[in-house]
């Protein structure tokens, strides 16, 4: 009876496994349908481009949560184009923050132009944040920069020829980007400042804002003589001077101002011997007064001791009278 009873149970575990074997068994076979109707589109489209992209490559960057598409049709695109790239490349740059597509063309742009331009480098300058797909179009067709910008709210660059007299003058430069130094170097604000700077220094070395204008030609010869594009992402091909207008009289200006600086100057030292003058009078005069008061007490003490008669001092009384009736007929009178 126990035996029975046992093949029983050993029948039924047998069975409960095989049926959960089978579940299992059709789950897996269900997620691999869903798996391989999901990317199978992707799949037969590289088979058929030969991009050698496998199935697993598919899942495995599925769970790396991928952009499968993205990555997939990259590829695509630089195997037509006869560019050998592996999946793993493409994945890994996708992972690491980089714009695959981007790349991808820049690449392919490359080498239809015939420039040294490998995986590696690209790769890093796109991660680096600079537009690689631009650099390269900028290599093969170079882009014309104003000097100076005008989005910086300046339509020119002002400089003072040695005569004093002020030039305005606009720059195009004409750039081709340089695919060695796009890492490091620096970008079109520094090439439009150090063209700025070259333009200033041309101008203020002239002996005359004549000779500038006779030949425009000259400050572009000299500016790019000097290597402006030295540590930076683009190579100068030409500055071409746009125009070149005439500002005001900087030197006359400078001049005016000191003369009416040194006048200032001098009108305030005048004033200053003007008031030590009054003030040195006004002393003077004290001192008059001070000792007019001193002669009644002298004549006193001259009585006293007799040194003055009083026929002299009637006298003297005369001449004071006399003097007070001259002084007054000498002073014009006043119109009333």
């Amino acid at each position: 009876m126990f035996d029975s009873m046992h093949v029983i149970l050993a029948a039924g575990a047998a069975e409960t496994i095989g049926l959960t074997l089978l579940v299992i068994l059709l789950i897996a076979v269900l997620v691999f349908f869903l798996l391989f109707m999901k990317f199978f589109r992707l799949w037969l489209q590289a088979k058929l481009s030969r991009a050698d992209v496998r199935f697993a490559e598919l899942i495995g960057m599925w769970l790396r949560k991928v952009d499968i598409r993205t990555i997939v049709l990259s590829k695509i695109t630089a195997i037509q184009a006869g560019l050998t790239l592996t999946t793993v490349d493409l994945e890994s740059h996708y992972l690491a923050g980089g714009h695959v597509p981007n790349v991808v063309r820049a690449l392919i742009a490359a080498n239809r132009a015939n420039i040294d331009l490998t995986l590696k480098t690209a790769t890093a300058i796109d991660l680096a944040g600079r537009d690689i797909l631009e650099a390269v179009q900028t290599s093969v067709n170079p882009k014309v920069i104003d000097c100076p910008d005008p989005k910086k709210g300046k339509d020119t660059v002002d400089a003072v020829a040695q005569d004093g007299i002020q030039l305005k003058a606009k720059a195009r430069v004409t750039v081709r980007a340089n695919i060695a130094r796009l890492i490091g170097g620096a970008g079109e604000e520094t090439v439009i400042a150090r063209v700025g700077e070259g333009i200033v220094t041309t101008i203020g070395s002239a002996i005359t804002y004549k000779s500038v204008l006779e030949s425009p030609d000259s400050i572009s010869k000299a500016v790019l003589a000097k290597g402006l594009d030295a540590g930076t992402a683009f190579e100068i091909l030409s500055i071409d001077i746009a125009d070149v207008d005439v500002g005001v009289n900087v030197g006359a200006e400078l001049q005016t101002a000191q003369a009416q600086a040194d006048l200032r100057r001098a009108q305030a030292e005048a004033e200053k011997r003007r008031a030590m003058a009054f003030a040195r009078e006004q002393e003077m005069r004290a001192l008059v007064v001070e000792n007019e008061a001193k002669v009644p007490l002298a004549i006193a003490e001259a009585f006293k001791k007799g040194n003055l008669g009083i026929m002299d001092y009637y006298r003297l009384k005369n001449i004071g009278a006399d003097t007070e009736m001259r002084e007054s007929i000498a002073k014009p009178k006043k119109k009333e």
